[in-house]
């Protein structure tokens, strides 16, 4: 693959070249020369676009695609279409599948779906047998197999000496666990947010302490043992406490944000569109604002889009009856470009999460793999249905105004545009 990108702004911190529009020639996917100007001798393939600016590929810790066993949600490969189109060349993909990736046959399976696409697709691997919180799973096996972390989608580890077993035995392979905020015993039944909103449209609440309290016992947990944690989605102010003193303390423990909760509050529960029951739920004002401080502080480490498709039967029914979820690739960049910093936006999609998840960085340098998110932050535009790519269409940002629009990626020797 040979191609001359013109006229692009660089954004990326690692590299010399930060800030400055220049010219990027690509020969056989290595970056070959950063120019002021190159002239197109070889009459290769030409990229000039609107305001057009290059950054290094965005990597997205927490996907979910369906396949196998919900294929009629999203397969694999139209997943990682989306994605590319989306500006990720990488993405790591929740066992939020039937059966489940608790084995190293299923971790393979999957790991064997993305190969030779632009995409690259990193499983995670179940942290107990079915996702069932009762036993640990063949973490060896799966890691050998290449799942980069383990965790069970979306349901958070009840038995505290489990939690404690697997992060003393992840040591020995150096694995990363994931551990799903949420205490089962305080959240219940609840449905949304509990607060002002829940009362006022009588929809059963969640508390923010069913978060917080599992937060609070997992950091005691890691204290104890050692060991590295990523706590995924987290959603309230007092969460984004506690892991800012956790760091502080010395822990070994990292964090995501999804964007819809950095962008969204339960205010928007008002017209019951199912598109917002989402998993942790939409919370209040305040901590939406303690999330982007967290960000920008650098408490939170990763950004996420969450994305997990739910089919039109388990999403267009009443509210109670409806499947959490919402897809968001395609919608992650427009809606936080003016939310945070472009820094802090970029930082959280490549660099940071690729440090924690022992993934190949691939700065914007002569000589490095051409491994680059393109992109333009400055459109406007309305996200509408018709620019949804997923096969599942439950976005919760469906109408919202958009800043920002992605072009495509070139990644793995390839060009998605």
């Amino acid at each position: 693959m040979n191609v001359l990108i013109k006229a692009a702004t660089i954004i990326d911190p690692s590299s010399s070249f930060n800030g400055q529009v220049k010219d990027i020639l690509i020969e056989n996917g290595v970056i070959k020369e950063i120019e002021n100007s190159i002239e197109n001798t070889k009459n290769i393939e030409v990229i000039k676009l609107d305001n057009l600016h290059v950054s290094q590929g965005w990597f997205d810790t927490s996907v979910s695609f369906g396949e196998p066993g919900f294929e009629e949600r999203e397969t694999i490969d139209n997943g990682l279409k989306t994605a590319a189109k989306s500006g990720f060349t990488a993405v790591a993909v929740n066992p939020n599948s039937q059966p489940v990736l608790d084995n190293k046959t299923a971790i393979e399976f999957v790991k064997n779906k993305g190969n030779n696409t632009a995409t690259s697709l990193y499983p995670i691997g179940c942290l107990t047998k079915n996702a069932e919180s009762k036993d640990l799973a063949e973490l060896f096996d799966m890691q050998n197999s290449g799942a980069i972390a383990f965790g069970d989608y979306n349901k958070p580890i009840a038995n505290a000496n489990l939690l404690k077993i697997a992060l003393q035995y992840a040591q020995n392979i150096d694995a990363l666990v994931y551990s799903y905020p949420q205490d089962n015993s305080i959240a219940g039944i609840g449905l949304v947010n509990e607060h002002v909103n829940s009362t006022r449209l009588g929809l059963k609440g969640m508390p923010s302490m069913a978060e917080e309290m599992q937060i609070a016992r997992d950091l005691f947990l890691l204290e104890y043992t050692g060991g590295k944690l990523h706590i995924p989605t987290i959603s309230t102010a007092t969460s984004v406490k506690l892991i800012k003193e956790a760091k502080k303390n010395g822990l070994d423990v990292t964090c995501s944000v999804s964007a819809h909760h950095l962008a969204l509050t339960d205010d928007e529960l008002a017209g019951f569109d199912t598109n917002t029951k989402v998993l942790p739920p939409l919370r209040t004002k305040k901590d939406v604002n303690a999330l982007i401080k967290g960000v920008e502080n650098g408490t939170i480490d990763m950004i996420t889009s969450d994305h997990n498709p739910i089919d039109i039967e388990h999403k267009k029914v009443e509210y109670n009856n409806a499947k959490f979820g919402t897809i968001g690739l395609e919608s992650l960049f427009g809606a936080l470009n003016k939310v945070i910093s472009l820094e802090s936006l970029i930082s959280c999609l490549t660099t940071k999460p690729r440090n924690r998840f022992k993934i190949d960085n691939n700065i914007i340098n002569i000589g490095e793999k051409a491994n680059l998110t393109l992109f333009n932050p400055e459109i406007e535009y309305q996200f509408s249905k018709n620019l949804i790519l997923s096969t599942s269409k439950n976005s919760i940002f469906l109408d919202k105004k958009m800043n920002g629009e992605v072009y495509g990626i070139i990644s793995n020797n390839k060009i998605e545009l």
